[in-house]
């Protein structure tokens, strides 16, 4: 693993040393929000869509409102304490602070965590296995970006266990949803379908400006709700993600796809508007 930068709540420490309370609420529990930007020579992209989605997730825990100015703090301490990352993962973690054993709250102030590394790029192709866990479309937590990922693990074990790169949830009705860590597109005749946040999805910064930019492109792009076994008849798949953009798959159970040409058009429209700002 490549060398992890790490700010806690004002200064940087070292990425093995301890600098959050074992009681923290977001140790103990999970009660806390986080966001990952993709880095760019140096850079975090999109980080105000970032920051505006913890706010969400925040409220959606009944968490204080965070702090967007300690948050570009940490950043940039971050992002400044050694050469500058070409490519890699801002992420940062917001905890609701000193808490109980249990489930209960304290009045205490927001634990601020901000980490940066950087990383491989993907590859140019993703395989991806349903799994036979569900997301939950109507759970307290459903489109929050919290720090409860453990059935993201279990899922992506088990894709990793039949040679995947990412596993794929339905939802409670059987629906498609989407990834551990990433939005799932198909394409059927030309049109590019999406499952609707209604339906469970993170609402996912890269997703939401490829529905953008492919709308303003001219490609027939949807939110709709669409059965799991849409995967095994339709004519292309992609993923979505703050560090795979646009992603084909190649594999999805035992099913072969090619990257296909619809696909290809929205990756170019990606690469195209991705480079015109570093904060869209």
């Amino acid at each position: 693993m490549s060398e992890v930068r790490v700010w806690v709540n004002g200064a940087l420490v070292a990425a093995d040393q301890p600098a959050i309370a074992a009681i923290d609420h977001g140790v103990t529990v999970g009660d806390g929000a986080f966001e990952t930007c993709k880095i760019v020579e140096g850079h975090a992209f999109a980080m105000s869509r970032h920051l505006a989605r913890m706010d969400r997730t925040l409220a959606g825990l009944g968490l204080a409102a965070a702090d967007h100015d300690r948050v570009r703090e940490g950043a940039h301490a971050v992002l400044a304490a050694g050469d500058p990352i070409s490519f890699g993962r801002l992420r940062w973690t917001i905890t609701g602070g000193i808490g109980p054993l249990g489930s209960d709250r304290l009045d205490s102030a927001l634990t601020y965590v901000v980490t940066a590394g950087a990383v491989a790029p993907p590859p140019p192709t993703v395989q991806v296995v349903t799994v036979p866990w569900v997301r939950n479309e109507r759970a307290a937590t459903a489109g929050l970006k919290t720090t409860s990922y453990a059935e993201n693990v279990i899922a992506l074990a088990r894709a990793k266990r039949h040679d995947a790169t990412e596993a794929i949830f339905g939802n409670t009705r059987g629906d498609l949803c989407e990834g551990t860590g990433s939005n799932i597109f198909v394409v059927r005749d030309g049109v590019v379908s999406t499952p609707p946040v209604s339906d469970g999805p993170l609402a996912g910064i890269t997703r939401g400006l490829v529905l953008q930019w492919g709308r303003e492109a001219g490609v027939d792009i949807r939110e709709e709700t669409m059965q799991l076994s849409v995967l095994q008849d339709c004519d292309e798949i992609f993923l979505t993600s703050s560090l795979k953009d646009v992603r084909p798959v190649t594999r999805c159970d035992d099913r072969e796809l090619s990257p296909g040409p619809v696909t290809r058009i929205l990756d170019q429209v990606w690469r195209t508007k991705e480079v015109e700002g570093i904060d869209p």
